[in-house]
């Protein structure tokens, strides 16, 4: 299979670089940081709405573009290295849920960006779940006794999240407000195991991109800052785990490539690629950062430095998913069965 990118994919990675450059600059992720909702600017999810960013992997009879997972993991992959402060693998995956169920009504708002909607990324009611997004989100899909409900966001709620070290808008919701069933039964299980695997491939990419921040940030410092006569760089302990972490880039970005191949084509292997995907994307972003952050000394704790900003989404971003350890038997029943009751 030929995994690199075409010339329109390409241009949609430039556009999104582009718009997160100039609108997720530093100063806006920690100003973003500190509003009660934590980790979300307002003005660039406009931004970002405007420019048709929510309706990428919709189809075009739904308003969208007609775009593939791998469009969306473009994006997702460009919002990571400016650690954008809004929410994109939740909505996105469940603004394909709906387009894929040709829920028009709901789907409006959601592609213009006055809604925002969340996935509930875990079995079972909303309420009995964080929710990534939950301190912003308007309505979340949520896979409850067998149904897949679209439910509202409660009047009077709160948009203040949850205090958390990794600049998200975690909050819980304790009561529901009205709810749509979308599906039911083997129909709703199956529509929300893709859309759980997708945010796995996406959270992955946005992993990648974020590694890939870091280690230019380590590496410049590393360049200017001297240590007996010499740049620091010049020293194998400092260069050698950069070399390492640009190699697993090299695969984790790989491996998000070929899950959303897989999972657009609906390979057998899908969901374990996707697993895989963002397990590997996990362990290369936070070592990938740790090492960054060593390497400015104790100056990589203070505020005043980006790296800090990094190595602390490094760890929450896959953590507030799912511990990326136990997504590794995620992938050992993917790859080889779940185990059955009394055998080895």
């Amino acid at each position: 299979m030929d995994l690199s990118l075409t010339r329109e994919q390409h241009a949609v990675r430039d556009a999104f670089a582009a718009l997160f450059a100039k609108q997720a600059t530093p100063q806006r992720v920690r100003s973003a940081e500190g509003s009660p909702s934590i980790g979300f600017d307002g003005l660039l999810w406009q931004h970002y709405a405007d420019i048709g960013a929510l309706g990428i992997g919709v189809p075009s009879d739904c308003g969208g573009g007609d775009g593939g997972l791998l469009e969306l993991a473009l994006a997702a992959e460009e919002a990571g290295r400016r650690l954008a402060p809004i929410p994109v693998a939740e909505p996105a995956a469940a603004a394909r849920v709906l387009g894929r169920l040709r829920e028009k009504e709901l789907l409006g708002p959601v592609l213009r960006g006055s809604v925002i909607v969340s996935l509930a990324t875990q079995p079972g009611p909303a309420t009995r779940q964080w929710l990534v997004d939950g301190a912003i989100a308007d309505a979340v899909l949520a896979l409850d006794e067998g149904s897949l409900v679209y439910v509202h966001r409660p009047d009077g709620l709160p948009k203040t999240a949850h205090r958390n070290l990794g600049g998200l808008s975690l909050a819980r919701w304790e009561t529901l407000g009205a709810t749509t069933v979308l599906a039911e039964g083997d129909e709703a299980r199956a529509i929300f195991d893709a859309a759980v695997d997708e945010v796995r491939v996406l959270r992955a990419a946005a992993l990648v991109g974020l590694a890939a921040e870091a280690v230019a940030i380590g590496s410049r410092y590393a360049i200017v800052r001297e240590a007996f006569g010499q740049p620091i760089g010049m020293y194998q302990a400092v260069a050698h785990p950069f070399a390492d972490a640009v190699t697993g880039l090299d695969g984790a970005e790989l491996l998000v490539r070929k899950a959303c191949w897989a999972m657009d084509s609906a390979q057998e292997d899908a969901g374990a690629l996707a697993a895989t995907a963002f397990v590997f994307a996990a362990e290369t972003a936070y070592h990938a950062a740790t090492h960054s952050l060593h390497v400015h000394g104790g100056y990589g704790f203070m505020e005043e430095y980006d790296i800090q900003l990094y190595y602390r989404r490094a760890k929450a971003w896959a953590a507030a998913f799912a511990d990326p350890r136990r997504e590794l038997l995620t992938i050992a029943d993917r790859r080889f069965g779940p185990v059955t009751t009394g055998g080895r």
